[in-house]
């Protein structure tokens, strides 16, 4: 299947339909942003950006929330 064909067939659902489709479009995309970061974390990508925040942290250059 094509992303055009995946397009026109959206494009055709019933409005209740379509919600439910948006819905869950939602909840996979979540759901695969959060294996993406789950993988870059045990990878160590994302040390480098977690040591600065603790530098930060420590040099008090932080605000609280």
């Amino acid at each position: 299947m094509t992303v055009d064909q995946v397009e026109d067939a959206v494009t055709q659902l019933p409005p209740n339909t379509l919600e439910q489709f948006a819905q869950w479009f939602e909840e996979y995309l979540s759901d695969q942003w959060d294996k993406q970061i789950e993988a870059d974390v045990l990878a160590g990508r994302l040390d480098a950006a977690a040591q600065r925040a603790d530098d930060d942290f420590q040099a008090g250059r932080c605000t609280p929330l």
